[in-house]
Formats: structure tokens, C-alpha cells, sequence
């Protein structure tokens, strides 16, 4: 009777350090499935206008300093404008960078990442959150290459195979 009591003890013991560790991981294995799930989710054929009122202009392609192309398009609207996110996605970056100044890009559907550049500032956002379509995700400005250059917002798509033209998917 001793030893059962003992056995059932120990494995008690076992029984409720399985279940802390599965409290403790939850958030992680929840994250993990909505990562998957935005993975395998299919790249969108349709995206709202990250500044809903500004004009659309195909800037994909044109030429840039270096012998670089545009790899985005410019959307110009007033300083301090919000930007708002065109897809749900986790939030891969917030920061500088030589070029876009600063930046946020977002994760999206079928692992297109979404970049959002020359912002003037952001709202509160940190890598791994989890944004909305329609979320502010920074503040139209001129940081970074564009200092000098009316405010604007540089929106661009990345693939595992480089760079896609926003342009069409926006229009539609």
C-alpha cells in the first residue's frame, strides 16, 4: 500500500509537471499554428490602398541611384498620414535601414513579406505582433533615401522570388 502511494505520488508529481510545461508552451504552439496557417494561406490576387485616399501611380521599375529599379511604388500623401496595413500578417521588422529610413514590414500570406518605407515615425508595434489588415503600421514621412523628396509612402512585395509589382494588386 506504501509503494502505491508513493508511485501515485510520483507520477502526480510527473502529471503536473507535464501539464506546467504544456501551460508555459501553449502561446508558443498557438503562434507556431498561426504562422503555418498564414504560410500555407494563398498570396492575395486584391489589396486595399495602404493610404486609402491617395492617388495610385506604377512607379514599379523605374530608375533609382546606383543602377538600382524601384522595387515598389510610391504613394504620396501628406506628412503624418497613417499607413495602414494592406494584409494580416506578423510583424517581421520595425527599424531603420540605409535606404528605406524608417521601416516596417510584415509578414503576409504564402510568406510575401510587405514593406513600408520612409515612414515619419511609428505607432507601437515590435516583431512577432500580430497585425490586421487595416492596422496603422507607421505614419507617412520622408526618412531614409528620400530625405528631400515630398512625404511619401514606399510600398513594396517581397517573394522567395524577389520582388513582385505591388501596382496590380492594388488597382483591383
Amino acid at each position: 500500500m506504501r509503494r502505491l502511494i508513493g508511485n501515485l505520488f510520483w507520477w502526480g508529481v510527473v502529471l503536473a509537471l507535464l501539464a506546467a510545461l504544456f501551460y508555459w508552451a501553449w502561446p508558443a504552439i498557438k503562434n507556431a499554428q498561426r504562422l503555418a496557417a498564414l504560410m500555407g494561406a494563398p498570396a492575395p490576387t486584391s489589396l486595399p490602398n495602404p493610404l486609402p485616399n491617395a492617388a495610385l501611380v506604377d512607379t514599379w521599375g523605374a530608375a533609382r541611384s546606383e543602377g538600382r529599379r524601384h522595387e515598389g511604388i510610391d504613394i504620396f500623401a501628406r506628412r503624418g498620414t497613417p499607413i495602414r496595413a494592406t494584409t494580416q500578417g506578423m510583424v517581421l521588422n520595425v527599424g531603420p535601414n540605409d535606404l528605406g529610413g524608417r521601416t516596417v514590414t510584415i509578414l503576409g500570406p504564402s510568406g510575401q513579406r510587405h514593406y513600408y518605407a520612409h515612414l515619419e515615425r511609428y505607432p507601437k508595434l515590435s516583431r512577432g505582433e500580430w497585425v490586421q489588415a487595416g492596422n496603422t503600421v507607421g505614419y507617412v514621412g520622408n526618412s531614409g533615401n528620400a530625405a528631400g523628396t515630398p512625404p511619401h509612402l514606399h510600398y513594396g512585395i517581397y517573394t522567395s522570388g524577389g520582388a513582385i509589382n505591388p501596382y496590380p494588386l492594388l488597382r483591383r
